[in-house]
């Protein structure tokens, strides 16, 4: 079942969305080398309760921190731990929340620190492979559309959308239907209308990725070196195109 938002709810997921987006930005202040992922994911934890919202990762099955933070190869779902970040490491961070019954979801990946042209290759890339979708997100396209060109970005720019994992519908629950992969073929997959709320998420490796679950059953690693940047926002498809509701249009 797709679900989609009436005008006032879109308004309701946007206030959400800025709430995201000023959390998030607190984390980005703290990223060097020497911070833990278990510092930031308790700053992100107290920005997001101050602020009248709630942490949608933490005890979702289990899920034990209510943030993800994704050094270097861990591609996505990275349990915060007292691991220090160190010059050179990229690390994504990747949270949700919920706000007034609505979840907003989005991801960034930041440089720590002096990264090599590879690492920031990668970072730059990933975020302009999801403005490719994110301007294929127009009612009257299809799903495919949007991975479509996410995938023929990357492709152009030497690099390589995960296929383990797709993004997704979002709204009253945190994974609604569709699924958004960052791999497909325009014109295919469900259609895109007026309402219909997205995570956009691609996820990207600088190599062929070969990914793995730790035994933790949530961290999903290349295991072999292969680095990996994540860039997401919670997209509304609108009469007027689709708009970014966990940040501006400039996101």
């Amino acid at each position: 079942m797709i679900y989609l938002k009436r005008p006032q709810e879109i308004v309701r997921m946007r206030e959400g969305g800025r709430v995201l987006a000023a959390v998030m930005e607190d984390v980005r202040k703290e990223i060097r080398a020497g911070v833990t992922a278990q510092q930031l994911d308790t700053l992100a934890r107290r920005g997001i309760r101050a602020r009248r919202a709630l942490p949608a990762q933490l005890g979702y099955r289990s899920y034990p921190a209510s943030i993800c933070v994704s050094p270097n190869e861990i591609v996505v779902h990275g349990i915060p731990d007292d691991r220090r970040l160190e010059d050179g490491d990229v690390v994504s961070i990747d949270f949700a929340i919920i706000y007034e019954g609505y979840y907003v979801d989005m991801a960034r990946t930041y440089a720590v620190g002096a990264v090599s042209h590879e690492a920031q290759h990668l970072i730059e890339a990933t975020r302009a492979s999801f403005f490719r979708g994110f301007d294929a997100a127009r009612a009257g396209n299809r799903v495919g559309d949007i991975s479509h060109a996410i995938e023929q970005y990357l492709r152009s720019a030497g690099l390589f959308a995960v296929r383990d994992f797709v993004g997704h519908g979002i709204g009253r629950s945190f994974h609604e239907e569709p699924d958004v992969p960052n791999v497909g073929e325009a014109g295919h997959g469900a259609p895109l209308r007026v309402g219909l709320t997205l995570a956009i998420e691609p996820m990207v490796t600088v190599r062929e990725p070969q990914v793995e679950i730790l035994a933790d059953g949530w961290t999903a690693s290349t295991g072999d070196g292969n680095l990996a940047a994540h860039y997401e926002n919670t997209v509304a498809i609108t009469e007027e195109g689709p708009i970014s509701l966990t940040e501006g249009a400039e996101a």
